[in-house]
């Protein structure tokens, strides 16, 4: 299988929300205007089917669907990765040649998420997808949905396939994002992404490559300029531009209720902000009326609303 070229992957891609009408239906006006607002803010790739865009709850027809749409949209202006986190390795094999034949650049695969597994039967799996997939690979580290980390080791052994050729770290522990930094350092070209935004700063700084912001859905230029201050070392800068991201995590990620907080909010925002409808994918809902008031004030605090 011919495997395209080498990728590196820096900077902030947003893990994109997915817009919907309702159930099982996409607003495609909402999606081109969400990748185009997302875009001008200066961002440097796109990650659909993420955990912010609900992939896991979307068919398997609706996720193609927002592939194809979303890579004819972007038309090569940046990277576009697609989630793969099917408990099936063959549909997530499926997706990757979806996703590869329209025009996507790589796929960001985790752990099948039913049964536990341990290393080596996650080493050999991912070995497997990897040389399987028409598309590069970028490991998803995520423990609290996966049931399954990958260990340090197992990173390091896998950061010498070839097809793979970066981490997206979501466990939030910054000790395991810079041991998985010093780990892959023999490959120049592979790459380590924090997945909290709250982290992408810091985590620049303890040698990472950029981040995974869910918040560059709302304000994408906001983690864009937090990026370029973390790799210019401008600590004044950067302290500034973290006061506003914690900001914006505080006001709008812990309106709703537990633990789906951040995904009402953000949704909220989005439609507030004219992008996109609230509707969340089944089997979750859209952030009650009540609460969608206090969202739109806190938007107002964070002048992104007119007062």
């Amino acid at each position: 299988m011919t495997k395209p070229p080498s990728l590196v992957l820096r900077g902030v891609i947003p893990p994109l929300i997915t817009p919907l009408l309702g159930y099982e239906q996409l607003d495609c006006d909402g999606l081109n205007r969400l990748i185009e607002h997302v875009l001008a803010g200066g961002v440097h790739g796109l990650f659909l089917l993420g955990t912010t865009g609900e992939g896991p709850s979307l068919s398997h027809r609706l996720q193609r669907e927002l592939v194809e749409r979303a890579c004819q949209q972007v038309n090569g202006r940046v990277p576009v990765l697609v989630g793969a986190t099917d408990t099936s390795p063959e549909e997530s094999l499926q997706l990757a040649r979806h996703a590869a034949d329209v025009g996507a650049t790589a796929i960001v695969l985790a752990p099948p998420h039913y049964f536990p597994m341990h290393q080596e039967d996650l080493e050999q799996y991912t070995r497997w997808y990897a040389t399987e997939s028409p598309l590069p690979v970028v490991l998803y580290n995520m423990p609290s949905h996966t049931k399954t980390e990958y260990s340090v080791a197992t990173v390091a052994r896998l950061s010498e396939v070839p097809e793979i050729v970066s981490l997206k770290d979501s466990s939030g522990s910054l000790p395991y994002f810079q041991q998985c930094v010093e780990a892959t350092r023999h490959r120049p070209d592979f790459t380590v992404l924090m997945g909290p935004e709250e982290k992408l700063a810091e985590s620049v700084l303890a040698g990472g490559d950029g981040g995974v912001c869910g918040g560059a859905n709302i304000i994408p230029e906001l983690y864009v300029s937090l990026y370029h201050a973390a790799v210019q070392r401008d600590m004044l800068m950067m302290h500034k531009l973290q006061q506003r991201v914690l900001r914006l995590s505080s006001k709008l990620y812990s309106v709703g209720a537990p633990p789906t907080s951040y995904l009402t909010g953000i949704k909220c925002a989005a439609s507030l902000l004219g992008l996109c409808p609230p509707h969340l994918a089944a089997p979750l809902y859209q952030m009650p009326p009540t609460l969608q008031s206090t969202i739109a004030q806190h938007l107002k605090d964070l002048s992104l609303l007119p007062a």
